[in-house]
Formats: structure tokens, sequence, C-alpha cells
């Protein structure tokens, strides 16, 4: 018996500092008491509170694992150029290429009036999705959180300079250069974690916190996204044939919030575009084009 309980005790010894590192949590959404689809609001301490901390994942990841900047509605506009006209503070040049227009870049606070200066950021940085929980996704998941135009958190247009001093890392390594932007910062870091069901490392989650301290505490409002992204449509059990929805155009059939387009684009949703976001499900494409909620 002397022998296992020395062997016993030299473990204790040895991790007498270790700190457990939980496992990571495919259901970060349970955490916020919603579904996917589901809109939660909360202060941003609390929602930093609730984010799940686990080790990242630090293999596997390759960029053409994100099929990124596509055309989900074929328009002539990737989801680049849909951030860039979006964004642009006076109307841009161009439709399927924009040319011209004016942008101001908040990591650094410089506005660039050529698209070729600037890049298209996602808030999370692709590796970083990975590292997070991404890993385990579908291609189609995937596809769909590099392209998300359903949260005008989750892709931006900053300098080229700032984005790629940014890299892939997190805010326990980088932050923008505007000290002024920090909070907002931190607060759409966090959205864009939840929203799309992502864990924090231990020491990105201490950055965070020791950030938000200096905050004031803002609401956090976030539309979650998670796996019904990459989830087929749903068949009617009857027929086989895939379900459609019987709200009336333009109206919603199962928005928990809003009754129409026009309430949830008036408070800066959509548009929705089908296979990639899963509020698209929600409202009937009366004009069968791909997308609800776009004007």
């Amino acid at each position: 018996m002397l022998r296992p309980l020395a062997t016993l005790l030299a473990v204790v010894l040895l991790c007498s500092g270790c700190i457990e590192v939980a496992e990571p949590d495919t259901a970060v959404q349970a955490g916020y008491g919603a579904d996917s689809g589901e809109e939660v609001s909360l202060p941003l301490t609390d929602a930093i509170a609730k984010l799940p901390v686990a080790k990242e994942v630090t293999s596997g990841y390759e960029r053409e694992k994100f099929n990124h900047w596509v055309d989900a509605d074929g328009d002539c506009q990737d989801a680049r150029t849909e951030v860039l006209l979006e964004e642009s503070k006076k109307k841009a040049r161009g439709r399927c290429d924009v040319t011209r227009g004016e942008w101001l870049s908040t990591y650094d606070g410089v506005t660039v009036k050529r698209p070729g200066g600037l890049d298209i950021d996602h808030m999370i940085a692709l590796k970083e999705g990975w590292e997070s929980g991404a890993d385990a996704w579908t291609d189609e998941q995937r596809e769909a959180y590099a392209n998300d135009l359903g949260d005008p958190r989750a892709l931006i247009a900053v300098t080229a300079a700032t984005n790629r001093s940014k890299g892939d890392q997190d805010p326990a390594d980088w932050m923008p250069d505007a000290a002024s932007y920090h909070c907002t910062y931190v607060a759409d870091w966090v959205a864009m974690k939840i929203r799309w069901s992502l864990f924090v490392d231990r020491a990105e989650k201490a950055a965070i916190e020791d950030i938000a301290a200096d905050c004031d505490n803002p609401e956090i409002t976030v539309r979650l996204a998670g796996p019904a992204q990459g989830d087929p449509t749903p068949s009617d059990p009857a027929t086989g044939d895939p379900e459609q929805s019987a709200a009336p155009a333009g109206g919603s059939g199962d928005d928990p919030r809003f009754d129409t387009c026009a309430k949830a684009t008036a408070k800066g949703y959509g548009p929705y575009r089908k296979g990639r976001d899963a509020e698209y499900a929600w409202y009937r494409d009366g004009d069968k084009d791909g997308t609800v909620c776009d004007s």
C-alpha cells in the first residue's frame, strides 16, 4: 500500500498548481438559455462569465476548410463586396466590383476611399474559430461562418495593415490601436463567440475580463447561429418533401422577436440567405431569389 500512496502524493504535489480545463463545450448556447436562431441579451460581464473555457485545438487548421467570399445569392456580389457596400459612409461606386467609397477603419481610426487599402476582417479569425470549436463543424457550417452577413459585427472593413497585424490573435495577444474602440471590440468579440458557440482559452478569458472591467458593462444582444447553419432543410414526415413556411411573404413564421421583415431590418437584421443563414427558414421567400428581409 505504501508505493501506490507515494505515487498518489507525488501526483498531487506535481499538480498542486494545476487548474482543470474543461473539454470544449459543443453546446455553448445552453449556457445562455437559448437555442440556435434565438436571440439573447445580457450585460457584457455576464456574457463573459458564461463563456466556457477549454484548451485550444492546435492542429488540423487549413484556411481552405473555410470557403470564404462566396456569392450566396448569385447577385455578383460576394461576401467581401457586400461588406464594402454596406459599410461605406458614402454611396459606393461599382456594383459587382466596388471601386470607390469611404470607409472608417475602426481599428486605427483611418478613413480609406479606395477598397484596395482594406481587408475584410473576421472578428473571430478563421484560425481562431477552428481552435475554438469550428474544427468539429461541417464544411457547410464553416462556409456559413466565413461569410456571415447575418450580424454586422462578424465581418468588418479595416485597413489591411491593422488586419494583418491582428492576424489570428485573440485579445490576450492583440488589441486595436484605437484605445477608444477597445470596449466595443471586446463586446463584439464576445458576441461572436456566443453567436457561433465558440469557447475561449484561459488567457483569452482573463484578457477580456480585464478590458471589460474598464467599460460601462454594455448590454450584448446577439442571435445564435450554430448547428442550424449547416443542417439540411427539414422535411415533412408525411411526404418527405422539404418543409415550406406557412408565413405570408415578408412575414415571420418562427422569428421569436419580429412579426415582419420590416421590423427585423429596422433593427439591423438581415438580409438572410438560403443555405447560409438559419433565419432564412423563418420567412417566406416570395420572389424565390434565395434572400429574405433584404429591403
